[in-house]
């Protein structure tokens, strides 16, 4: 064989892996993008990914990994046990992710919503212990890129919510939120956690434009999210806020 030849095949030996590996990320990010066909796509997402992390805990791998457990907990799981399990599960991929790379925002970003859903769900006493570690990863994802529209999405919704003594602001919120909007006009959700802000304000008349912007977009960039949780939250808070003034 000539020397050349065989050049060829060794480096084509050494990219196999990274290759097949990429081919399996794109099918689990085909499932991700289609779950409102059919949610049980989350669960073959899950399994999908487990069976990579296992051979190669590469951080995209982790970081998907860490997104389809959220996913789980927010759209597949029926009890508050297995939404603890699936948020804890998400924590943990995220936590491992940002082990494994820890300038990557996105790994940051996944650890953090996980552990904010999961300390939510334990209750305020696990919420209020695990606050400042949310907080803390929500600025470095900032930090790390100032234009992260999930970074961007929970600063703003993390200012709604906390009192103005642990950090929390009204108007940070807003303009966290409005610039995330911008970057991803498309994304209804962000029209909803303004309406969530305008209503605890009491600018009822913002939050149903803001509400009637989301139930509006026909091709919304979380879509399969937004088909089966957002916009039932959507017009549920469009109904509770109808008569007020």
């Amino acid at each position: 064989m000539r020397p050349a030849a065989a050049l060829l095949l060794a480096v084509l030996a050494l990219a196999s892996p990274a290759a097949a590996q990429e081919r399996s990320l794109d099918s689990v990010r085909t499932l991700l993008a289609t779950y409102d066909q059919d949610p049980a796509k989350l669960d073959q997402a899950r399994d999908q990914l487990t069976e990579i992390v296992a051979r190669d805990p590469q951080p995209a791998a982790l970081i998907l990994l860490a997104k389809t457990w959220f996913l789980i907990g927010d759209i597949r799981a029926r009890t508050e046990v297995e939404r603890l399990a699936a948020y804890e599960h998400g924590r943990d991929a995220g936590r491992r992710a940002i082990d494994a790379a820890a300038q990557d925002a996105e790994a940051h970003v996944w650890y953090a919503i996980n552990l904010g859903r999961w300390a939510q769900t334990k209750g305020l006493m696990r919420a209020t212990l695990e606050l400042s570690k949310v907080k803390e990863e929500a600025e470095t994802v900032l930090r790390l890129d100032p234009n992260s529209v999930e970074g961007l999405t929970l600063a703003g919704n993390l200012a709604r919510e906390l009192p103005g003594l642990l950090g929390g602001s009204n108007e940070r919120s807003e303009q966290e939120l409005k610039r995330a909007l911008a970057l991803d006009p498309r994304r209804p959700g962000l029209h909803v956690s303004l309406a969530r802000l305008y209503i605890k304000t009491k600018r009822y008349d913002d939050a149903r434009r803001e509400l009637d912007a989301a139930l509006a977009e026909k091709a919304p960039t979380d879509r399969p999210y937004w088909v089966l949780k957002g916009e039932a939250e959507a017009r549920e808070l469009l109904a509770s806020i109808r008569d007020k003034r």
